[in-house]
């Protein structure tokens, strides 16, 4: 499955926002929910995100139960530009449906569920110049308190392209080939380590199986390595409609490294779902910050507090000997 959307480790942001770069010091990932965070992974970074999951459905309608297992996977890149990323994600699944009425009858059947590659870039950061305010040295209260500020959200746009094999048990009939993918993605980094993410998404435009819909998820750091989730997702469609909730957390066992749990569930029986996942998200980091070339460098300041040392001492020689020369 995302920050969550931290999906990150989402929280931290919190920490470690930066005012000219979507890098941070550690991985941000947008396990363990499906939300998309508004910022990338930064620029030459290559991450990995993937996990098996297990899922139960049981449709009272049509006297009908799945299982399930399955894995999904996203490789994300920073490319050109700290706001722009591409990505591939994709969900496989293995499905053995049982049906209880009058005469039992078992279907196994196993297929990708998704399979998307695309290109998330970052419209609008309210954080981009926010070196600019400098903490309050005396005041604890002035540092954590709310700012209105942080009511403004960060937003991305996402566009991609979908590809469905023919015959997919796993969506309408009749849906194959390509077709378009649109998102807008919303985040807000609170105080106190709290991330707010929404993402509105319209899949498989033009097809028989046309969704919308929007993610919602709160992600909280509770200790330095340590953040929970909480995740509502609502489909709409009129192959399939869906308001399904997910509850879990990440654990940030290395800058690099973060594993994470989750369990989906939601509250009809047309089909009932309960799901438990587990995943990893890892990073091969590549990046380097920019240097400006603007006469202040730690080198060019260190060149000339040197000449500065050296031109004082070699003034303060003269005046000794002008002294000298003077008292003789």
């Amino acid at each position: 499955m995302t920050s969550l959307k931290t999906y990150v480790f989402l929280f931290a942001f919190a920490f470690t926002l930066s005012g000219y770069s979507q890098y941070t010091e550690v991985i941000n990932s947008n396990r363990p929910g499906v939300s998309q965070s508004a910022f990338s992974v930064g620029t030459n970074v290559v991450q990995f995100e993937a996990g098996p999951y297990m899922l139960n459905e049981t449709h009272e309608l049509l006297d009908r139960e799945d299982k399930s297992f399955g894995a999904d996977f996203a490789v994300r890149y920073g490319l050109l530009w700290p706001q722009l990323e591409i990505n591939v994600e994709g969900t496989f699944q293995s499905t053995k449906r049982t049906y209880t009425n009058t005469i039992p009858n078992e279907d196994k059947f196993s297929n990708f569920k998704t399979l998307t590659l695309g290109a998330k870039y970052l419209v609008y950061d309210p954080f981009k110049n926010a070196e600019e305010e400098k903490p309050n040295l005396y005041s604890w209260k002035a540092n954590h308190s709310f700012k209105w500020k942080y009511l403004i959200p960060a937003v991305a746009v996402y566009a991609g392209a979908n590809f469905d094999t023919a015959d997919n048990p796993f969506t309408a009939p009749g849906v194959e080939g390509f077709s378009p993918k649109i998102m807008i993605s919303t985040q807000n980094n609170f105080s106190g380590g709290w991330v707010f993410v929404m993402n509105f998404i319209k899949d498989r435009i033009g097809t028989d199986q046309s969704d919308f819909s929007f993610i919602l998820t709160l992600t909280k750091s509770i200790a330095d390595q340590w953040a929970v989730f909480a995740e509502s997702e609502n489909i709409s469609s009129d192959f399939y409609a869906d308001n399904l909730i997910r509850f879990g957390g990440a654990y940030l066992w290395t800058r690099n490294f973060q594993v994470d749990v989750a369990a989906t569930f939601n509250t009809k029986d047309t089909p009932s779902v309960f799901g438990v996942n587990l995943g990893a998200s890892y990073r091969l980091d590549f990046h380097k910050d920019k240097e400006e070339d603007d006469g202040t460098s730690a080198e060019d300041e260190l060149e000339r507090r040197e000449n500065k040392a050296r031109g004082e001492k070699k003034n303060k020689r003269k005046k000794e000997e002008i002294d000298f020369d003077s008292d003789n």
